[in-house]
């Protein structure tokens, strides 16, 4: 966890001013990096789990569009998404390469959350000011 803290979400590079802001920025690191800390262990013990009990439906959904998959017609395991997450941060899959590590994870991710947000804008018809669309 603190190595994903440390060097995937670069806690030491921030430069706030204040001890009130610099406590907000790490208790939201933490649970960031919490997150593809385990994201990253799970999916190496336990493969073969159904990766809803860990990712949003919205999430899966973005991992799939951004890598131009079709929705599969049972849920995907998690080992498939966090591969399919991984491939989004650089992650090549090849034999020798092993799992995803901390950093590919943490790019993709990035990457699906912006789907995400898109995903969601869309559905709702609301554009960012809460207007509706037309």
């Amino acid at each position: 966890m603190f190595n994903v803290l440390k060097n995937a979400c670069r806690v030491e590079a921030l430069q706030l001013s204040q001890m009130e802001r610099v406590e907000k920025a790490l208790v939201l690191y933490m649970v960031v990096s919490w997150r593809i800390a385990r994201l990253m262990r799970v999916g190496r013990t336990c493969p073969e789990l159904d990766a809803s009990l860990f990712l949003a439906a919205d999430e899966i959904h973005g991992a799939h569009v951004l890598c131009k998959k079709a929705r599969p017609k049972k849920p995907p395991t998690l080992n498939q998404m966090i591969r399919m997450v991984g491939s989004l941060g650089g992650f090549l899959g090849r034999k020798s390469d092993g799992e995803p590590g901390a950093k590919t994870l943490w790019i993709g991710m990035q990457r699906v959350m912006d789907a995400v947000i898109t995903i969601q804008i869309l559905r709702d018809g609301y554009d960012t000011s809460g207007n509706e669309m037309i």
